[in-house]
């Protein structure tokens, strides 16, 4: 069978418009960067505040001192105590921004009726690990110390990743219950960068994000460790024992997807709730071919996730 008859009719036409990212190298990452855009966040409206936060200062293991940013979306509606997400975006850990998030943390701060942080993490290879999961542990704990101020119900602070960006959040929810905390009460994922040996499958990877691609990014962000450990590569993180109640989504042909399903299996072993979604024929970056029904489900699956943990309720 061909490989493009795998793909969901409906997902066909955003391919002619999506960047092809095969040949990604460090010659062409400037260009990916741009191509996946950049800019100025609109100001808010009648509806949602919109602020940019310095979240905190940290410090390099150099003892350089690092600013961390963020975009803090907040609904005017009046409100005791709301819940929050730290948004993370993707990217590969080399490109992507907040301002590419901008119109879907909008939506989803009104939809959720929360307050939505999202974290302007440094990027690879300019900044290897762990110097964006530093970021996001930052702005995770950022959250929780201007709860008060915010109003925000630090019991219902989840943390939400694509791609990169949930290889990021499940790094991060590692990291936190190691260190004790703030942890978050729910994680969700779509298409997340897991583990760094993932290779090229049949089938798997030929759009969008492929295994070359894949190898350029796992190689900015890790630099030439020679130990990577479970925060760094999550998938192979020895105990999962503790994760938070986790919604995980991902595309049937997606170069992630072995590993993300090991990764729900390994979840639910672990005594983990955890809600698996797979999209039939949807490739990496399906979601953003809004009028199909695979983005269509996937938005409505991940709203009705958060909606559950925010309630109280972790599964279906």
């Amino acid at each position: 069978m061909a490989q493009g008859s795998w793909v969901d009719p409906q997902l066909r036409p955003l391919l002619a418009v999506l960047p092809a990212l095969g040949a990604l190298s460090a010659e062409t990452l400037e260009a990916m960067r741009a191509s996946l855009g950049t800019g100025e966040i609109p100001p808010g409206d009648e509806i949602v505040s919109i602020e940019r936060v310095m979240l905190t200062s940290a410090e390099e293991r150099s003892g350089n001192p690092v600013v961390v940013w963020g975009v803090l979306y907040r609904p005017r509606s009046a409100k005791n105590l709301r819940p929050a997400v730290l948004n993370i975006h993707g990217g590969g850990y080399v490109a992507g921004s907040v301002a590419r998030d901008d119109a879907a943390m909008r939506e989803l701060a009104v939809a959720l009726d929360c307050v939505v942080m999202s974290v302007d993490y440094r990027l690879a290879p300019e900044t290897p690990y762990p110097g964006p999961l530093e970021d996001c542990y930052t702005a995770l704990a950022w959250l929780d110390t201007q709860a008060e101020r915010l109003d925000i119900d630090r019991t219902r602070i989840a943390v939400r990743g694509v791609s990169a960006g949930g290889g990021l959040a499940t790094g991060l929810a590692l990291l936190a219950r190691d260190r004790g905390g703030p942890c978050p009460m729910f994680v969700a994922l779509l298409y997340p960068m897991l583990d760094h040996r993932t290779k090229a499958s049949p089938g798997l990877g030929e759009h969008v994000w492929s295994a070359e691609a894949n190898r350029f990014g796992w190689d900015s962000y890790l630099c030439g460790l020679s130990v990577v450990g479970g925060y760094a590569s999550p998938a192979i993180m020895e105990s999962l024992e503790g994760f938070p109640p986790c919604f995980l989504a991902v595309g049937s042909i997606d170069l992630f997807v072995g590993e993300d399903l090991a990764f729900a299996a390994r979840l639910a072993q672990s005594g983990v709730p955890v809600e698996l979604r797979l999209y039939a024929g949807a490739y990496h970056g399906f979601n953003l071919a809004s009028d199909s029904d695979a983005a269509r489900s996937y938005k409505t699956d991940e709203l009705k996730a958060l909606q559950r943990a925010f309630g109280g309720v972790f599964v279906a």
